[in-house]
């Protein structure tokens, strides 16, 4: 049950609102999600926020949070997903003008060069604020549940979509129980996408992540991972975000910094690859990309191997 929907928009929802139209010819021409062909889209975070679990306070300035975004997508990332508000256990909700005070001037920046941007926001105000400065994907970790508005705000921007598997926030009142963790997860994103393109949001703009960490434990998370081909046949693309979150640390030493979760990471963005999933979201995207790129190359080496092999046999005949 989700106890923070608001009975009316707040002012800053009703401003953003009167601001579709422009929003929407913003996002108008954005490419519609669709399967990788040469693997996952890589997608680097930039927190803007004071209190994220892995890099709260390094980006808050508007200076830092940018050249960190050029160096992760020097590193190869192909999406920047940009929040303002931390989702870590036991985190206070920001209000959306704080949020957007955070996040905009980055996303205005970096779209003006070129920069494919992503918004990480529950918030249906910051969605419209965020794709009229040059964003074209909400990521939202509620999948539309914080706000009863999203839904709206995505539809009316004709952005993408990205909607998380998600129980309630971090505080205890989030379910964790589940009967079988795949089957329940792959349930309950069916009936999310059945409201939402209910509300209007188009399915070709969907894209769904099962929240690895959220409301799951590190056993949960694995059956998850292991049961991405099963969410697969939900039939929309899929997002992973495993990126040094605790379950990756419990296979480290103990006391080992968070940073050293980004191989781990690396790992399970190919593998998540392996399972054909449209993007895998991380903070280190030269790990992940270079992992990516040993996959990719390993492929060709073997259709090489069997376009020659081929050849030979033509020869033979």
């Amino acid at each position: 049950m989700d106890t923070r929907q608001s009975a009316a928009p707040s002012p800053e929802a009703a401003a953003a609102t009167a601001a579709a139209p422009a929003a929407a010819a913003t996002a108008a021409a954005a490419p519609a999600p669709r399967p990788p062909r040469g693997g996952p889209l890589v997608v680097g975070i930039v927190n803007v926020t004071p209190d994220s679990f892995s890099d709260g306070g390094r980006y808050v300035e508007v200076d830092d949070a940018l050249r960190h975004a050029r160096a992760l997508v020097e590193a190869g990332a192909d999406v920047i997903d940009v929040g303002g508000e931390s989702t870590r256990p036991g985190s206070a909700r920001v209000a959306p003008i704080d949020e957007q005070r955070r996040v905009l001037p980055v996303i205005r920046q970096l779209a003006s060069e070129g920069v494919r941007v992503s918004i990480d926001t529950m918030n249906a105000a910051t969605a419209y604020a965020a794709v009229e400065a040059g964003a074209d994907i909400v990521n939202d970790v509620s999948g539309g549940l914080a706000d009863r508005f999203m839904a709206q705000a995505v539809a009316d921007t004709g952005s993408t979509f990205v909607a998380m598997h998600w129980r309630g926030p971090l505080d205890g009142s989030d379910r964790p129980d589940y009967r079988d963790v795949v089957t329940d997860v792959h349930d309950e994103l069916q009936q999310r996408v059945a409201d939402l393109v209910a509300q209007g949001i188009d399915p070709s703009r969907l894209v769904l992540d099962p929240g690895l960490g959220f409301s799951k434990d590190a056993a949960q998370n694995w059956q998850v991972l292991a049961g991405l081909r099963g969410l697969g046949r939900l039939g929309l693309p899929l997002m992973v975000g495993a990126s040094r979150k605790r379950f990756l640390g419990e296979l480290l030493p103990e006391g080992a910094p968070i940073e050293a979760r980004d191989q781990a990471t690396a790992v399970v963005s190919v593998l998540a690859a392996l399972e054909g999933v449209w993007a895998v979201r991380v903070h280190d995207v030269a790990a992940t990309r270079a992992a990516l790129d040993v996959w990719q190359a390993w492929q060709q080496g073997g259709r090489s191997a069997g376009a020659a092999k081929s050849t030979r046999s033509a020869r033979n005949a």
